[in-house]
């Protein structure tokens, strides 16, 4: 048996199993219908809750923007006097 036939085979296989898997009826209707239904179970934040949120974050990268340049600039400093010494 040659390669080719193997590979022929094999491919022939592999199509038959994909033909055989039924498809879900219903299609995009159906999707919308679910995505209805799911989104009518969603707990919406209160305007006031959002406007909290958003302040913690807002302040969260506020203070690591803080911490991350206070790292950088101890660093370079750091590293300039690393390098002053060498000369």
């Amino acid at each position: 048996m040659a390669k080719n036939d193997v590979t022929k085979s094999a491919k022939d296989k592999a199509k038959k199993a994909v033909s055989k898997v039924p498809r879900k009826k219903g299609g995009i209707r159906r999707y919308f219908k679910e995505l209805r239904s799911e989104m009518k179970k969603v707990v919406w934040p209160t305007k006031k809750k959002v406007i909290n949120n958003t302040g913690i974050v807002m302040g969260v990268m506020a203070f690591t923007g803080l911490f991350l340049f206070a790292v950088d600039t101890g660093l370079w400093y750091a590293i300039q006097a690393i390098l002053k010494i060498g000369k």
